[in-house]
């Protein structure tokens, strides 16, 4: 899907200022109300917005300790432990990964005690041959957006001048 230099703004404003009405964004880029609406609609609909739900803070619900978990897992059991996985409430986000292990989880949990129970419970679905753990310290660079969208937005600026 090609996002072009007004989407690009349109996503910038999304993210710098997520709480504006769409009337304020259309008069912010100075487009009509109906275009931002339609550009929205597409956006979503092309899966490049997912969603609008507030970023929440694991630290702030009490659960401030962050891990890289790795799991290998039985080979032909993926999907079973991909659903078992999604049992666990500590468990924020898994994915499917290359190299050492199955699978990468980020996990949360209250303390480093809380963080061994979440591990033993990890270890005991079926499937799981073994777990990796790696605690993060602090966070360098936070969950962004922005920095890629104003890459993209750049280059369809040049794209449009060489066309």
């Amino acid at each position: 899907m090609a996002v072009d230099e007004l989407d690009t703004r349109i996503l910038r404003l999304l993210l710098e200022q997520p709480r504006t009405s769409v009337r304020e964004y259309a008069r912010l880029l100075g487009v009509a109300r109906g275009t931002l609406q339609a550009r929205l609609d597409r956006l979503e609909r092309d899966g490049v917005i997912t969603g609008t739900a507030p970023a929440l803070s694991p630290a702030a619900l009490g659960h401030p300790v962050l891990a890289f978990v790795h799991i290998e897992v039985t080979q032909g059991h993926l999907d079973e432990v991909g659903e078992a996985l999604a049992a666990v409430p500590e468990i924020v986000e898994a994915f499917s990964i290359t190299g050492g292990g199955d699978l990468l989880t980020r996990v949360v949990a209250r303390d480093n005690a809380h963080l061994e129970d979440v591990v033993q419970k990890l270890i005991s679905v079926p499937g799981v041959v073994r777990t990796r753990s790696e605690v993060a310290l602090r966070e360098r660079v936070p969950h962004r957006m922005l920095p890629l969208v104003e890459s993209i937005g750049r280059t369809a600026r040049a794209d449009r001048r060489t066309d």
